[in-house]
């Protein structure tokens, strides 16, 4: 009897040609599973071209509402970027994108579970760490790190000689990545850093300099620090997201530009696009400055540093992760109000923010009244913060 290989499915180029490889070099069937997490093309046509290529079915599964509800939300409660600038766009799809392949590996009695990353990129540990920590026993088969496959060409005249139709040439250079959340750009001029971006690099997001000169609010409601409504308007978070990436996207707000260091070793360059990602990160940041005390803020920015590596590193799985969640977890017990941003030339600046669970008092914080906080207070607070040190400028003198 064949054993069942359960793959991650595209249609592109790579996905296309492992199809025929697999059945050349295994004694197998492949299933082959689109996962849809917003990418915004029409899939269907997948299903004949994935049995065109040896595919004996396809599954079409839509996950953008687990994506935004177990993946996205709890990345943006938690206040995760990594080193400063990455949103984690394709970071946090891919184990989601591989939990369903655990699952219909088990519903189809597969025995291994093929992807078509690569063996210098991050997506690979992404897959694998998932399938580790949700089905041990499956087999993993990454054709990139065992084939004798070295270039696009090569991959295009595989192609060729089985009779895969492939575009023989590409309208953009780079390599992406696109969701409900992002859009990357890697490869051709942006490998090398001294580059700037082209002008015609971006797909989502207008260019600062062609926004709209005329600046826009818009006004994000949160319960418990997940985004609920825009402009007073409920919405699910799929949505809400398109919403807002709309908004975003026209006044130019959401590009990155970094340098950033993989898990695999090397240092790579990528362009991304995140107008609504960053809209809501910018906004929950605002709400939490109204409705965390001092502790629990500070103590939150170091977590979300290492929160942002473990998604970055494919952790999702861990209990690490799990742990750091449910302290983010009940960090945002408070954090419900709305938060007003001003979109203006590619910024999105906080214009207003309020909740029912304001930590802000104006009768102390203010200047003007002196019946609320003790001003002399203060001498004695600060005789005993400074202590030590008075203490070892003595000891230092003597």
């Amino acid at each position: 009897m064949k054993e069942k290989i359960v793959l991650a499915y595209s249609g592109g180029l790579d996905t296309s040609i492992i199809i025929p490889w697999l059945l050349e070099n295994y004694d197998c069937e492949v299933i082959a599973v689109a996962g849809d997490v917003g990418q915004g093309e029409e899939l269907e046509p997948l299903h004949e071209k994935a049995k065109k290529t040896g595919a004996s079915k396809l599954y079409i599964e839509d996950l953008k509402d687990e994506f935004v509800r177990d993946f996205i939300f709890p990345t943006l409660k938690a206040g995760a970027v990594y080193e400063g600038k990455y949103l984690l766009g394709t970071s946090f799809a891919r184990p989601v994108i591989a939990k369903r392949l655990v699952e219909i590996a088990e519903k189809e009695g597969a025995s291994a579970i093929c992807h078509g990353a690569t063996g210098k990129g991050n997506d690979q540990v992404r897959f694998e760490l998932t399938v580790k920590a949700l089905a041990p026993h499956l087999k993993i088969i990454a054709p990139w790190r065992i084939w004798d496959i070295k270039s696009r060409e090569e991959e295009i005249e595989y192609a060729q000689k089985r009779g895969i139709s492939v575009p023989v040439t590409k309208k953009r250079p780079y390599s992406m990545d696109r969701n409900l959340w992002h859009l990357s750009h890697e490869g051709a001029d942006l490998e090398d850093p001294a580059n700037e971006p082209k002008d015609d690099l971006l797909m989502i997001c207008s260019p600062p300099e062609k926004a709209p000169d005329k600046a826009e609010y818009v006004e994000i409601g949160f319960e418990q620090g997940i985004p609920v409504s825009v402009n007073g308007k409920r919405m699910n978070g799929v949505d809400l997201i398109c919403a807002l990436n709309a908004v975003g996207a026209k006044h130019g707000v959401g590009t990155a530009d970094l340098v950033e260091n993989r898990l695999v070793g090397m240092k790579s360059r990528g362009v991304y696009e995140t107008p609504g990602g960053t809209i809501l990160y910018e906004a929950h940041r605002a709400l939490e400055s109204l409705t965390l005390d001092r502790a629990t803020a500070h103590y939150k920015e170091m977590l979300s540093v290492r929160f942002a590596e473990l998604v970055y590193d494919g952790c999702w799985y861990t209990p690490l992760r799990e742990a750091l969640s449910a302290f983010v977890d009940e960090t945002q017990k408070t954090v419900t109000g709305t938060a007003r941003l001003k979109l203006y030339k590619g910024t999105a600046r906080s214009a207003g923010v309020k909740s029912p669970y304001s930590l802000y008092d104006m009768d102390i914080a203010t200047f003007g009244a002196e019946n609320v906080y003790n001003q002399k207070d203060a001498e004695g607070f600060i005789n005993l913060f400074g202590l030590p040190l008075k203490v070892r400028a003595m000891k230092l003198r003597k």
